[in-house]
């Protein structure tokens, strides 16, 4: 949510940032009905001011002159039942408005239409050239009989699927590790609920626009979340923190649930685009300082990038155009992994800061030092999201005769053993 102030001092501000993130709301129409809001608020205020008044002066009023006080309070009664009929027509079409308005971008920002105009920051790591002829994820898998997506498609229909043995072993193995590197840097584990309320989809900005991916259960009036991004960052809302307990640094392991709606035929083979996957997700709630949120993007963008480090995963960094941004993301960071079966890089994480956006919506607020209350700033990023990135994982430790070397940092993970190989 955005500070209505600043709209009403610079309309075209919201108008461009709307354009550049192709998201529809109309400026104008919001201003209009702003204005018409504070025209009968004041109308309200100022009935009540006179009711006050007149109120104050019945007492002392010959019987006459009570009379016609009486009629007048009569009239303001009336004036005051169209004034908030007005009111209540209004609010809800200025609340919707308000929910459409989008951040305006950083100036760091590239302007650009959609992700193949995301701009890249940097690379880390070699890409690995095979001296064999390579299999992509699924022909390994299915050789090692460590995915199973017919059964996992017979169940639950398309892009579904098991993990299976050493397949579900990798897959927990990366949650684990990513998790422990979270917790040894202060990141307070969470585990969250899975099923969220409309208030926290709109809070943290899914809604309006996620409502398509979102797997809706109108029977309870629940949403499955589609990140642990969600219950972490609408934890405190509607509440007053204490200054001193910020930032807080939240870290969750969940089930994450997306339809895909309007992804038929895009990327259907594999695991890359799913409906059901786990991952380990960090959220910031911060002080209302631009600096500092600055700092704390980079910061958890530093964070994921360690872990792909530590399991020499080459992958690069990109600053995310204007076009390919939510409503409420000031700036994203995605880190792109290399997939030899792709013969390119694929997403893996996003790190997002939202400034004050959030927290307006969700009313999360911190009592500052002068005792004035303040929106509190908001970010998250991706530790690790799985099973997606065990296609660069299986991909890229491959050997000649089909078998997986598991990167040292997981061993621990899966009893210490070194490959998966066919049974």
């Amino acid at each position: 949510m955005i500070d209505i102030k600043l709209i009403r001092e610079n309309p075209q501000t919201f108008i461009d940032a709307a354009k550049v993130k192709k998201i529809s709301v109309n400026i104008d129409r919001l201003l209009e009905v702003d204005a018409e809001l504070i025209k009968n608020k004041q109308k309200l205020q100022n009935i009540a001011t006179k009711k006050n008044r007149v109120g104050k002066q019945i007492p002392k009023l010959d019987p006459d002159q009570k009379k016609e006080a009486l009629a007048t309070l009569s009239g303001f009664k009336k004036d005051e039942v169209d004034y908030n009929e007005v009111i209540k027509q209004l609010q809800p079409e200025f609340d919707t408005l308000m929910g459409q308005v989008a951040q305006p971008a950083a100036a760091e920002v590239p302007v650009g239409t959609d992700d193949t105009e995301n701009v890249e920051l940097r690379k880390w790591g070699t890409i690995r050239e095979f001296d064999f002829e390579p299999k992509d994820h699924m022909q390994l898998a299915e050789a090692l009989d460590i995915v199973d997506v017919p059964r996992g498609v017979k169940l639950a229909g398309t892009r579904n699927y098991f993990l299976k043995g050493d397949g579900a072993m990798l897959h927990m193995a990366v949650l684990r590790f990513a998790m422990d590197h979270m917790i040894a840097k202060g990141y307070k584990p969470m585990t969250v609920p899975l099923l969220m309320r409309d208030e926290a989809m709109r809070g943290t900005g899914y809604f309006p626009g996620a409502e398509e991916q979102t797997y809706q259960m109108e029977r309870d009036e629940l949403n499955l979340v589609g990140t642990a991004e969600v219950p972490l960052t609408a934890y405190h809302s509607g509440e007053i923190l204490a200054e001193d307990s910020l930032p807080e640094k939240f870290v969750a392991m969940s089930s994450c649930f997306r339809r895909e709606a309007g992804a038929a035929g895009k990327d259907t083979y594999g695991l890359y685009r799913i409906h059901q996957f786990d991952k380990v997700e960090q959220v910031i709630i911060a002080k209302n300082d631009e600096a500092a949120s600055i700092e704390y993007h980079k910061e958890i963008l530093t964070n994921s990038e360690e872990v792909m480090q530590a399991l020499e995963l080459p992958y690069r960094v990109v600053n995310v155009c204007t076009g390919d941004l939510g409503r409420g993301q000031v700036q994203k960071f995605d880190i792109e992994t290399w997939m030899p079966s792709r013969n390119s890089y694929g997403e893996t994480h996003s790190a997002s800061r939202f400034y004050d956006f959030q927290a307006r919506r969700m009313n999360l607020r911190y009592k500052n030092a002068d005792g004035k209350n303040v929106f509190c700033h908001t970010l998250n990023n991706t530790v690790i999201a799985t099973p997606r990135v065990l296609i660069p994982l299986l991909e890229l430790y491959q050997n000649a005769d089909g078998s997986i070397t598991i990167p040292e940092p997981l061993r621990p993970y899966m009893q210490n053993k070194e490959r998966i190989e066919a049974k």
